[in-house]
């Protein structure tokens, strides 16, 4: 299976899926931290890919997603965006409406 392949398959299988450097318990940037803590307050359930230890992915998804930075959002399939794209939909509410719809189906 390809990396694109592999990418594919994590971001169709979980309705919340973030990429993120280190994991939800000990990010390893500022960003990420910020960005899984926003997710965390939602309080549903959400996978995540720990691209420091998946180079190959770290590679390919900001080519495969047309977005060059970490971390990355994936909610139903779609890109939402980066840390303060996460933080902006988290302080409106709109993270929350749609991790909950996201994982409600």
């Amino acid at each position: 299976m390809s990396t694109i392949d592999t990418i594919k398959e994590q971001i169709s299988s979980h309705p919340v899926l973030i990429y993120m450097k280190g994991a939800p318990n000990a990010p390893q940037c500022g960003f990420s931290a910020r960005a899984v803590q926003a997710l965390m307050s939602c309080g549903e359930k959400f996978a995540y890919v720990d691209i420091l230890q998946n180079p190959d992915i770290r590679t390919e998804l900001p080519k495969y997603a047309n977005w060059p930075t970490f971390p990355q959002l994936w909610v139903k399939g779609e890109l939402v965006g980066g840390s303060d794209i996460i933080q902006e939909l988290f302080d409106s509410g709109e993270l929350q409406t749609m991790v909950s719809a996201a994982t409600a189906e």
